[in-house]
């Protein structure tokens, strides 16, 4: 029996964002937001806002922004999601992922620890990597996996942290069958009952892509497997899940924030062991600004919507 989810937080109901009272653009030329005053955001980067500094008629440039209408979906290469704070994000479907941290049976499995809010986002983890792959958006497991060269670069506190009473530690044997802690192609590095034949069905079908960290962040360096990856395949636009979210999803979240994705978490598919307060600051930071919060329904609904789009041909 687990215990009431975490997620069903008060920091969710609280939140207030007012709606912009024109069409607003955020950022630069190249990596660029809309904003309308319908609540759309479109991540897109496909359509500017009209210039006014290019306008003769300054006043009715000015005037004419009010009436800046967004512009039609795209169903073959968009879709939309409803996020909280009563808006909705209109995002590239092959330039958006969803980056799935440290699911692993290490963090979950009843027989090395207890974590009911954990293995409550199980469930909702795998209806939305269901409804993402629909929508054409890539799968990436970002995962603890370690090489034996990697151990002689990891830091103190890094190392400290991982041991308990000064025993243990990465690489170290756990009971069987789960092998070297945290190491790569271990039972306890992979991902955590079903999840594991989730993740083998989505590379069989190429919609899943697995990719080793060897530190709390996917990010953490100058260029790391996990940035490479993105910026090869040219994503922009990121979902986030996993556990610990205030530990190894929070450091991802926020190097890829930093680095200038944009960045959705999926309030039902993270979770932490940690005292109340570290869940709920990663909600409300994300939705006040690292990007934006959503969660599984919502997904599933932006997926049930575009099958019927494409079923009537709209």
């Amino acid at each position: 029996m687990t215990s009431t989810p975490v997620y069903h937080s008060a920091v969710l109901a609280k939140s207030k964002r007012p709606h912009v009272f024109t069409p607003t653009e955020y950022g630069n030329l190249a990596s660029f937001w809309v904003e309308y005053p319908s609540g759309l955001v479109d991540l897109t980067r496909t359509a500017h806002l009209p210039n006014q500094r290019d306008s003769p008629d300054k006043d009715h440039d000015h005037a004419h922004k009010y009436d800046v209408q967004p512009p039609p979906l795209v169903r073959e290469t968009q879709f939309q999601v409803s996020v909280e704070c009563d808006r909705v994000l209109r995002l590239d479907r092959a330039h958006t992922a969803i980056v799935i941290v440290d699911m692993q049976n290490y963090f979950l499995h009843p027989d090395l620890r207890e974590h009911p809010t954990g293995l409550d986002c199980v469930v909702p983890l795998m209806n939305t990597v269901i409804s993402l792959r629909a929508l054409g958006v890539k799968v990436i497991w970002c995962n603890w996996g370690l090489a034996d060269h990697e151990l002689t670069t990891i830091p103190p506190s890094l190392v400290r942290g991982f041991m308990k009473n000064g025993r243990g530690g990465f690489g170290t044997d756990l009971p069987e069958p789960f092998g070297r802690l945290l190491m790569r192609d271990q039972f306890n590095s992979q991902l955590y009952g079903p999840l594991q034949h989730m993740y083998e069905q989505g590379k069989a079908e190429g919609t899943d892509v697995w990719i080793h960290k060897n530190r709390m962040s996917g990010l953490w360096g100058p260029q790391t497997a996990l940035d490479l990856y993105l910026q090869e395949e040219g994503f922009s636009t990121l979902f986030f899940a996993g556990v610990n979210a205030d530990q190894c999803v929070l450091g991802t979240i926020v190097d890829s924030y930093y680095r200038g994705y944009d960045c959705v978490v999926l309030s039902d598919c993270i979770a932490t062991n940690s005292p109340t307060g570290g869940y709920e600051n990663v909600l409300y930071n994300s939705m006040n600004s690292y990007g934006f919060v959503t969660d599984s329904t919502r997904v599933m609904a932006a997926a049930d919507a575009d099958a019927d789009r494409t079923q009537n041909g709209a």
